[in-house]
């Protein structure tokens, strides 16, 4: 693969993100539904390439033409295979850099309930997907049961978990989980608004919404819904910490953000040798070696933070410009997946993957409607929506959903959605366990692991219900 190609594929992304936004900003139904425009660009190149556009030109019969194999060359192809897994890193080695990191008893205090409700609905989603696995996967369709780990793999952690999973998935022998657990991503993100809209009709109907009393507050104006700010509205979209003559803010950024990569790298490196020397030779079991990099990324960025904290008097590191680089970097991941996701492993497994969505869907409007107004005691309907939204798949949805229910943030959902995070990711939605569940399932079988989630699942609940619920 030439430098060449590799800077073209770039090139050619963005102008599929650019159709994607245009197509949303025209289209008034995918308007209403909130489809990222990466999703859409995704679903465009997946369209335009062999899985679509490649099989119907060769299905016709004219196999010989350029168009059989779509209309993107395949080194291109192969360089978008590789994004995924590369960008993720970059994700999660900024969502801690810039923020004031808290005290935990300040954490606790404010986003407690929205912490165990989190837990519970995330470690449910083991629960659930692994029991569907043992009792249904892999007795009827001969799924390895490792197949129970991506309800949670793609549901919470989303599409940046999934493809950054990619490469452990192969180590173990279940490639095909890659495309499963990317497909059952974008069915979650599309279930997750499709459903959050009918369940904020639902909870202003019925009462159960503290700050919207009236239907007609659901409603957004045609600019939001395009995707697009006012132009009175519109901010900057970060501080420029630095002087460009010294060197540029974005640049200084992008270097914070390798230096956290570099970090997590070497921690991991480290894990690894210790697993070597250690209980893996004496075992033979090596999980740390089956590890991918961006929970430690992540892991890597709070340090880097909390050293900046210490002993940058400059604050040269603004949170605003960290947020660009990370959007940045999931429309590219998002948009790089979709368009290179085999419909054709999906279709060899159509019914264990309807099986999953199900599974993960049912447990979500459970876990919403039943156990959020008993682990809530104040606002539990807005402080709910936004965990449901990021266990459909990404934090962006839970973050839009909140947004509707409390345009005005006159409740603490969203103060307490942010702090939820820091004692929710680095372990579960993309954080250590869910990078370790797949290796766990295939050294000790599926038995031990459900066992532990379902103690794990069941405390968080109780914790939420008869603790935090009470007070």
């Amino acid at each position: 693969m030439s430098a060449a190609m590799i800077g073209m594929s770039f090139l050619v992304l963005g102008v599929i993100l650019l159709l994607g936004k245009w197509i949303r900003v025209m289209s008034p139904p995918i308007q209403k539904l909130f489809i990222p425009s990466s999703l859409i660009g995704g679903f465009l190149a997946l369209f335009l390439g062999p899985e679509v556009l490649g099989y119907l030109i060769s299905w016709i019969g004219d196999s010989s033409t350029f168009l059989s194999g779509g209309i993107f060359p395949e080194e291109m192809l192969d360089a978008w295979t590789t994004l995924p897994g590369l960008f993720i890193n970059i994700i999660f080695a900024t969502l801690f850099l810039g923020k004031k990191l808290p005290a935990i008893k300040d954490i606790w205090l404010l986003a407690g309930p929205q912490i165990a409700h989190g837990q519970t609905i995330a470690w449910g989603q083991y629960v659930f997907g692994i029991l569907a696995a043992i009792l249904i996967l892999t007795p009827f369709f001969g799924m390895d049961p490792m197949a129970g780990a991506l309800l949670e793999i793609s549901f919470e952690g989303g599409h940046g978990t999934a493809a950054g999973m990619s490469a452990t998935f192969e180590e173990l022998g279940f490639s095909d989980a890659t495309d499963l657990a990317l497909g059952l991503a974008t069915v979650g993100i599309l279930f997750g608004v499709i459903l959050g809209i009918v369940l904020l009709n639902y909870g202003v109907r019925s009462g159960k919404t503290s700050v919207l009393k009236d239907q007609s507050q659901l409603s957004l104006s045609e600019t939001y819904q395009k995707g697009i700010i006012d132009f009175d509205a519109r901010e900057s979209a970060g501080k420029i910490t630095t002087r460009p003559e010294s060197i540029e803010p974005l640049s200084l950024h992008f270097a914070y953000v390798g230096v956290a990569i570099g970090i997590g790298y070497l921690i991991l490196q480290a894990l690894i040798w210790i697993e070597a020397i250690t209980w893996g030779q004496a075992t033979g079991i090596y999980l740390l070696a089956h590890l991918p990099l961006f929970p430690l990324a992540m892991i890597g960025g709070i340090i880097l933070q909390m050293f900046l904290d210490k002993f940058d008097p400059y604050y040269t590191l603004d949170r605003d410009l960290m947020m660009r680089i990370q959007g940045l970097s999931l429309d590219i991941l998002i948009t790089s997946a979709i368009a290179t996701l085999s419909l054709t492993v999906i279709g060899n497994n159509l019914m264990p993957f309807v099986i999953l969505a199900t599974v993960g869907i049912v447990w979500n409007l459970i876990a919403f409607l039943y156990l959020g107004p008993k682990m809530m005691p104040s606002y539990w309907f807005e402080k709910s929506i936004g965990n449901f939204g990021q266990s459909m798949g990404m934090t962006a949805s839970g973050l839009l959903l909140m947004r509707i229910a409390d345009p005005a943030s006159k409740s603490p959902a969203l103060e307490g959605f942010g702090y939820k995070q820091l004692l929710f990711e680095p372990i579960v939605g993309g954080g250590i366990f869910t990078a370790a569940s797949v290796p766990l399932i295939f050294y000790f079988g599926p038995m031990p692991i459900l066992i532990m989630t379902s103690v794990i699942m069941v405390f968080w609940a109780g914790l939420g219900v008869f603790y935090f619920g009470r007070k």
